[in-house]
Parts: C-alpha cells; structure tokens; sequence
C-alpha cells in the first residue's frame, strides 16, 4: 500500500500523457484560460514591484538617489496604489476565467467518464468496487478541478515570482545575491525534505487513528456478535495493539518535530542572519544602499516562501496527475454500446423465437468453474416455458446470457434465426423486460420508476400499467398517489408492492420476451396471489422464460428445462413430468406438493 503511496506522489511521462488528454476538455475554452494565464503572470511581475519600489523609497528616505524609480515620496504611494488596484483587478480576470475553464471542462469530462462507466459490460462492475468507480467520478475529477483552477495557477505564479526574484537580486544587489544563491537554496530543499519526512509521518498517525476508529466501530456496531462469542478480552487486546501503535508513531513523530524546530532556529534563521550581517557589512563599507538591502531582504523572503511552495504544490500535482490516470484508463477502456448511436435509428421489433444451442459458460471472474455445460433448449414465440433446479445449476445464468451481460463460451444463442451478437445491445435489450426476484427501484416517486420502463409513456399508459399490475389500488392509497417518494431502494414499499411496480414497468416497456426470475419466491400468499394475477396478465402473448423454485407456479407452462450442474436433464410438461418413475423433478414435486 505503502509503495502504490509512493508511486501515486511521482509525475511520470505517462502521467503527464494522460493530464495533456485531458487538456482536450479545456479546448472550448482555450481563450479564457489564455487571458487567465496573461492575467496571472501580469500580476505576478506587477507584485514584484513592490519589494524594489519599497528600496528606492526607502534610499530617498534616507536622502540617497534611487536605483530604479525616480519618484518623490508622494509619488511612490500613488504607485503603490496603482499596483494593488491592477493586482486586484487581474486576481479577479485570473480567478473567474479559470474558474469558467476548469468548471466547464471538468462538466465534459464527468459527463463522458459516467457515459463511459454506463456503458462497461456487466463483469467491468463485477472486478470493481462500485465504491472504486464513484471515487473515480467524484474525488478524482474533484482533484483534478482543483489542480487545473488553483493548483497549476499557483505553481506557474511561483515559477514567475521566482524567475524575476532571483532576477531583480543580481540587478540590485550582484555581491549579496551570489551569497544568498550559494546557501540558501540549499537551506530550503533541506528543511523541504524534513518537511516531506514529517507529513509522511503525519499521514502514518492518522492511518493508525483511522485503524482504531475502525476498531471502534466494528466493535460497537456488532456488538451482540462480541458479545456472543464472548469475545470482549480478543477486542480488548486489538485495541491496545492500535492504541500502542499510535503511542510509537507519535513519539517518533515528536522527535523529528524536535529536529525540525533545532534545523528551523539554528540553520533557517542562522542563514538569513548570515545574509543580513553580510548586507549589513556591505551598507557599512558603502558597497550598497540601506535601501537596497531592504528590498534584498524582501526578494529574499519571496523566493524563500515560493521556493518552499514547490514541495506542497508538487504533491498536490502528482496526485492530480494521478487522478488523470486513473481517470484517463476508464474513458479508454473498451464499452460494449456508442450512446450516440441514435435509438429510434437502431430499433428493431422481434417476434421472440428463442433457441439455445450447445452453450458453454464460465463466468469472466471464474473461468476455472464451467457453469453451463452444452446447454440447448428452444422456446417458439408466445410460449412460456420454466427453468427449474437447485440454487447453482444455472438457471440465472441462462437468462443473463439471454439479455448478452456476458459473451458465450462457445455454442449459439438465436433469436429469430439470428445470433444474437448480430443485433444492436440497446436495440435487442430494449424487446426484452425482466421482471426480478429483489426488485431494485430507485429513491424516487412511484410514477418515475413506472415510467423508467417507458420515459415517454403518456399519463393514460402509465394508469393502464398500473391497473393491470394490480398497482393503482395500492398507489390510490397514499396521499401523495403516483408522487409518492419509495426511498432508497424502495425500501417504503413492501416485498410485493415493489414487485407490482416492477411488472408495471415491464408493462410500459411492452417486450416481446419476458423473463421473470422467481417474481414471487419471496412473497407471503396474499401478495403472491395478487402479483401472480398481474404476471399472468404481463405474460399474455409474450414468450416468456420463467425461473421457479415453486413448482405450483408453472404448471400451466408449455414446457419445463430442468437444469442440474450445467446440465438439462429433463424437459417436458409438469403432467409428464411428474408421472416419470423416477426424475430430479419428480422428486422436487414430491417433496414440494407433500409439504403443503
């Protein structure tokens, strides 16, 4: 973890690649970022001003002749004056154009990154953390909004108040600079590397707070599991373990703080000492104007503090170019459908003849395991058949490989005589409706999840769907009706009004093939009665795929595929079924139908 740290704080080739790519989003913009940057380094040059302007105010002053401005005290304040308006007016032209630069272009960069993670396959969300990828779309694109606005503006002012600082100290004082340049450098890049020591050790103990934190939470949020198992001593211990770590990184942290306030008293401020007395000697042998020794002394403190900035600036820039990275890997990863492709242009209208044929499957994260072994069944337009077996035998499978969440090992799946990998994603996916067993719907009203299964369904559609999924009377109920907000994950709504809402909305869709995996398997018998009558209603006409653990369910269908280990070992009706000697369903049906 520690070394990923590392890699993370260094700028690359690679990484600066991939931070110009991402230039290509400032492109519309490109002349507010120029009057930004014009902006910057003339305000940059402008407050460089001062430290000479104060010297040669001070050589008059003290009744000596100017190096540079030869103006009357009276003079001098009004430049002063004109200075600091023109600053500010260029802060304000820097501030709102690059604000306009990084606002916009960052807009275009979330909008392709959530186009280009919307269109990953589903085993892209499989191999990753959805906790990962909205990090991606939120922290980094956060960072990289804050390096391209404030970071990089401040870098580039450091590196203009540099250049002209060390400049106007060979102009004004040729002697004292070649002192100054001769130590102090080397005084600022070593108190930047205790510096970087000390937050590196900084970050450790918060890591090892974090840890304990941690502790804590797990502890008290399971804390009927600690104490079932009587485990309050092993907690006790883990926690005095954390807590020890922390005493340890702390007092190695308070020495090197130590070391630091010795390095800061005796070398820092031993060197800028050193500098004065030098400028002090040099005024007192008439080699420099006192004047000019004060505007030494304040180009120096500039170039010290810029100088020092870099550390901080540095690794705040790594770590953007980091994030580009990371960033620029998902927007060139392959997607599996173009969103600009237009919809109605792709759409197709299928009649529903379905036939697998010797399909092979091992899942993308598990290629070891082979889930479907020679897989071949048949389903003629309009005809409802059921797909029945033990929790593993790949029935699920089936249907995900019917709905192309995943490309098929070997074998065929046809629809309509074709392959379906010669059909659009979008414009094949959008002729099937799937009703589930954990129905997900999303924390809005009622009537948006209806309609996610048609946008652009009118207000009588979405009142048939309703009624014919047995919804309306339940939805008529609540004060708000259709406006009723269900909550995350519709976790206001019952098992069985979630259900009702969800083959509302395969009714919207209207697909030619429905798929419905166990829809009522979680349900108590009121609402598996009611949601039963809306599914028959949704089947109608329809070939329908149907997954059942509860056989009293498809006893009606055309045919039954039972599946067991990746196999199909029997197919038939339940009557034929059922009378068999002996068979993997009739023992399920026995073992069903004698329960009840």
């Amino acid at each position: 973890m520690a070394e990923k740290e590392e890699q993370k704080k260094k700028i690359t080739k690679e990484g600066i690649q991939s931070a110009l790519q991402v230039f290509r989003y400032m492109k519309p913009n490109i002349g507010y970022f120029i009057v930004g940057m014009l902006s910057l380094v003339l305000g940059s040059v402008a407050f460089m001003i001062f430290p000479e302007a104060a010297g040669d105010m001070t050589n008059i002053a003290a009744g000596k002749d100017p190096k540079t401005f030869p103006l009357t005290i009276n003079q001098f304040g009004l430049l002063f004056l004109a200075v600091l308006v023109l600053q500010g007016v260029l802060s304000y032209v820097r501030t709102v154009c690059f604000a306009i630069v990084s606002e916009n272009g960052m807009a275009g960069l979330r909008a392709d990154l959530y186009n280009k993670l919307l269109t990953q396959r589903v085993s892209f969300f499989e191999e990753t953390r959805v906790g990962e990828l909205t990090s991606r779309i939120t922290a980094d694109v956060e960072q990289l909004q804050s390096a391209f606005s404030v970071t990089l503006a401040e870098f580039i002012r450091q590196i203009v108040i540099l250049i002209f600082g060390i400049g106007f100290l060979i102009y004004s004082a040729p002697k004292l600079s070649l002192v100054m340049l001769l130590t102090f450098p080397f005084i600022v890049v070593l108190a930047m590397v205790f510096g970087r020591y000390i937050r590196r050790l900084s970050k450790e103990r918060q890591d090892a707070l974090a840890t304990t934190s941690t502790i804590v939470d797990e502890t008290f949020q399971s804390f009927s599991v600690v104490k079932s198992f009587a485990n309050e001593w092993y907690e006790s211990i883990r926690y005095s373990k954390s807590v020890n770590e922390i005493v340890k990184i702390s007092l190695r942290f308070a020495r090197i703080r130590g070391l630091f306030f010795i390095f800061i008293i005796t070398i820092l401020f031993g060197g800028i000492f050193f500098i004065l007395w030098m400028g002090a000697r040099y005024v007192q042998q008439g080699d420099m104007e006192v004047g000019n020794l004060f505007s030494f002394i304040l180009y120096t403190g500039i170039i010290g503090g810029a100088i020092a900035s870099f550390g901080s600036l540095y690794t705040t820039l790594a770590g953007a170019i980091g994030a580009t990275e990371r960033v620029q890997e998902i927007l060139n990863s392959d997607s599996e459908l173009d969103l600009n492709d237009s919809k109605e242009k792709n759409q197709i209208q299928l009649k529903g003849d379905i036939e697998f044929k010797g399909v092979q499957f091992s899942y993308p994260t598990r290629p070891d395991i082979e889930v479907l072994k020679n897989i071949s069944l048949e389903v003629k337009s309009g005809q409802k058949i059921a797909l029945v077996g033990q929790s593993g035998s790949g029935k699920s499978t089936i249907v995900q490989l019917l709905m192309r969440f995943y490309d098929l090992g070997s074998g065929n799946i046809l629809v309509d005589g074709k392959n379906i990998e010669s059909y659009g994603y979008s414009a094949f996916r959008q002729n099937i409706g799937i009703v589930p067993q954990e129905v997900l719907l999303f924390g809005g009203t009622i009537k948006e999840n209806i309609l996610y299964g048609n946008p652009e369904a009118s207000e009588e559609e979405l009142m048939t769907a309703a009624k014919q999924s047995n919804s309306f009377e339940f939805i008529s109920k609540f004060p708000e009706g259709f406006e009723t907000i269900v909550g995350e994950r519709g976790i206001k709504l019952s098992g069985g009004q979630r259900q009702r809402i969800a083959i509302a909305r395969a009714i919207l869709k209207n697909p030619t093939i429905l798929l419905l995996d166990e829809a009522t398997s979680s349900l108590d018998a009121e609402s598996e009665k009611i949601v039963q009558d809306a599914l028959n209603t949704l089947m109608e006409g329809r070939t329908t795929i149907i997954i059942a653990h509860r056989l009293a369910t498809i006893k009606d269908v055309d045919c039954i595929y039972v599946i067991d280990q990746g196999h199909v070992v029997e197919k038939g009706t339940h009557e034929e079924l059922s009378n068999k000697e002996s068979g993997v369903y009739q023992n399920l049906a026995k073992l069903q139908f004698e329960l009840i």
